[in-house]
């Protein structure tokens, strides 16, 4: 493409993300479609000829926006909710244009050294010590991935050259993501050795059950080698007494991994550095800065006190990444299986810059705020249950009523384009959830869903 025909194409493309999110409010966050309906408008074959920028760009206007689920709406609070910044995209588009690989120190330094000290700034805010070693993947199922990993290297060093986990056992929660157990299966633990712990009525892990079950497996032969903890969880963000957990771990020289991928985020937040107590005590811990800090899709960062031995797990240096300088730098694809590294830190670089840690506190508060506010709306409502406890930013509530009628108020709501939630089970109930963590997410925001929520259940 040439110079001006692409500087001329991207300055459309910029004023065209401007304007997107300057009026993502006059979007349906998700779209009215049917299944196929994109795949029936394309091609069914590639071009044979090269087509201009500008016929592209008007199918992307005009074909794929129609069929995107906005979730850089400002009322987008399905799932975790997760928001790209300006400042982060900003830092993307610099990634794309540099299309560095971050492999060794060599291939890119300042790709290297830019990680180990944005990731020194964001360890020092979430008040780790400095012994904690950084390394950005892709998301929180890889970094859970490498740490299990790594426990297992710690377990069982031999494992690396002769294949499988022999009788190697992993513990979470029932609330665990499943991104344990997909970890577990992908480096041969298998399923059947992952103990699913009970959790209380706040939904935390009960240790009690931990205990016996590590005790009880020891004396069946096997060896529990890792426990997965989370701060967080997936469905009702419940904390797991990760300082009961430690415990534990040392008395059994077990891997002890913490699963903070949303709720981690939260430790920024001065009276919320209580729920990474203990944390300084675990093998590793991960964060995902595309979650709740503002940093576009994908930058997971990961957390290890033990880098020696996830080097030991995933080192493996062909002749051809040789370099002189290997006894004096970092080279990151000694620590996972990726070879080939996005320049992620740049666009979390950004970000951590232009709101700084004052700036990024006073936004995580609000969400927090109105998110406690809002559960305090719905309990007062009748005809409305808060189904677990508001921590962080995630409210789970349903309608006093059948699962049926809860799963037809949702869709409803989604079908209306004005929010997207998403849900969960707890207790066998079916629960709406409402994640706030837009960067653009106001008070009226979160209010007016209610709103529109509350007029819908009348329909019921």
């Amino acid at each position: 493409m040439p110079a001006e025909e692409f500087r001329k194409s991207a300055h459309e493309v910029v004023d065209w993300i401007a304007d997107y999110l300057e009026g993502i409010r006059n979007y349906r966050v998700m779209p009215m479609m049917e299944p196929g309906s994109l795949v029936r408008s394309l091609p069914k074959s590639g071009p044979e000829q090269g087509e201009p920028a500008a016929r592209i760009l008007e199918d992307f206007r005009d074909l794929v926006i129609p069929a995107v689920n906005h979730w850089n709406h400002p009322r987008f609070f399905g799932y975790f909710s997760v928001s790209a910044s300006h400042p982060g995209i900003l830092g993307e588009m610099l990634m794309s244009a540099l299309n560095v690989n971050g492999m060794l120190w060599k291939s890119c330094p300042a790709a290297t050294e830019l990680e180990q000290v944005t990731l020194g700034w964001l360890r020092q805010w979430l008040g780790l010590p400095e012994e904690f070693f950084g390394i950005i993947y892709d998301t929180a199922s890889i970094s859970t991935m490498h740490a299990i990993a790594a426990a297992r290297e710690m377990a069982d060093p031999e494992a690396r050259q002769r294949g499988g986990a022999q009788n190697l056992v992993l513990y979470c929660s029932e609330q665990a993501h499943s991104s344990v157990e997909k970890g577990a299966i992908t480096i041969g633990v298998g399923q059947r050795n992952v103990r699913k712990i009970a959790a209380d009525d706040q939904f935390r892990l009960r240790t009690d059950l931990l205990k016996t079950a590590i005790e009880e497996d020891a004396r069946a032969g096997k060896k529990p080698f890792c426990i997965v903890a989370t701060v967080g969880t997936t469905s009702i963000t419940s904390v797991d007494p990760v300082s009961e957990i430690v415990p534990l771990a040392e008395k059994h020289g077990m891997w002890l991994h913490i699963d903070g991928a949303y709720g981690g985020t939260a430790a920024l937040v001065p009276e919320h550095r209580h729920i990474l107590d203990g944390a300084t005590r675990a093998h590793s811990l991960v964060i995902n800065p595309h979650k709740w800090l503002f940093t576009p899709q994908d930058a997971s960062v990961f957390y290890t006190r033990k880098p020696d031995i996830l080097r030991r797990a995933f080192s493996l240096v062909a002749e051809y990444l040789r370099t002189a300088e290997d006894e004096r730098v970092v080279n990151y694809m000694d620590y996972g299986v990726q070879l080939g590294r996005r320049f992620r830190s740049l666009k979390l670089w950004f970000v951590l810059r232009y709101f700084g840690r004052e700036g990024i506190i006073k936004i995580l508060r609000n969400h927090i705020a109105w998110a406690k506010e809002l559960a305090c709306v719905i309990d007062a409502d009748s005809r409305f249950e808060v189904a677990a406890p508001a921590r962080f930013s995630l409210v789970c509530f349903r309608f006093r009523g059948s699962d049926e009628q809860n799963r037809l108020l949702l869709d409803r709501i989604n079908a209306d384009g004005q929010a997207f939630l998403s849900h969960t089970v707890l207790n066998g109930r079916f629960v709406l959830r409402l994640a706030i963590g837009d960067i653009k997410t106001t008070r009226e925001d979160v209010m007016e869903t209610w709103k529109c929520i509350s007029k819908l259940a009348d329909t019921l």
